[in-house]
């Protein structure tokens, strides 16, 4: 069932120097950007961290220091990036979760926004979480019945969880063709950062970890505003204090 789309949906697959959002950065990065008409657009760059790559990343997508040297910096291409996805909902494996937060946090160190408002979110690991429980690889397996050769290449990655939501709309009908309908049926997340430090609920920002896990955020702002000194000077990704400072902002206009 060919996918209906009201706008582009860009697919993207990072690799990157380990998995901590607040620390850890991209060394290659791949989109498939699907077109209204169906057509695709593929954007690859190898990126400098600025850091070193430790052994284990390495180890696991097979790009070395030595690889990355002469790679431009993500600042350099930021908004080559930006303007690529300008006007696309995202899509990916695992996106939401890690993908996508982690694009973000490069666009705000560059000093650029990245508005995540007005665009769709689908993450393809849900469907196949929901629907059959496994990997990449064996979604790939799966759905396409292709051996996935060049695992943990953003580009191979990225083409792959393309033609795996292409199956997934012909196998599961109930999806319907286009990402609202999908979004529908899985249940669109509400995100307040995208680290899930604060998740909604009812309506309201309330804290996601901790001592205060459970509680709203404007109300442990109210009574502990040094609680917000502490995450803006902690290890916590961007754009999880930039969420922070909206919401103490807000807090501290209506207490004034």
């Amino acid at each position: 069932m060919p996918l209906q789309l009201k706008k582009p949906l860009a697919f993207i697959d990072l690799e990157t120097t380990g998995t901590n959002l607040a620390c850890d950065r991209i060394v290659e990065i791949a989109i498939v950007r699907i077109g209204l008409d169906g057509s695709k657009q593929i954007k690859r760059k190898l990126v400098n961290p600025e850091i070193p790559i430790p052994t284990g990343a390495s180890d696991v997508h097979g790009i070395t220091d030595d690889m990355v040297r002469e790679a431009p910096v993500f600042k350099q291409i930021a908004n080559e990036v930006k303007q690529f996805i300008e006007n696309c909902d995202l899509g990916g494996y695992n996106s939401n979760r890690f993908d996508i937060p982690l694009l973000v946090e490069e666009f705000l160190r560059s000093g650029l926004e990245f508005d995540l408002a007005s665009r769709k979110l689908l993450d393809v690991q849900k469907i196949y979480h929901q629907m059959e429980q496994r990997t990449l690889g064996a979604a790939y397996k799966f759905y396409c019945n292709k051996a996935l050769e060049g695992a943990h290449s953003a580009e191979v990655d990225a083409t792959a969880t393309s033609e795996i939501l292409e199956a997934q709309l012909e196998r599961y009908p109930q999806l319907g063709d286009s990402v609202e309908t999908i979004l529908n049926f899985l249940g669109e997340e509400q995100i307040v950062d995208l680290a899930r430090r604060f998740i909604m609920e009812k309506g309201v920002e309330v804290f996601n970890f901790g001592k205060h896990k459970g509680k709203a955020v404007s109300d442990v702002l109210k009574a502990e505003p040094q609680y917000y000194d502490w995450m803006m000077k902690g290890e916590f990704p961007l754009h999880t204090k930039q969420k922070l400072t909206e919401i103490f902002n807000r807090t501290m206009l209506k207490k004034g």
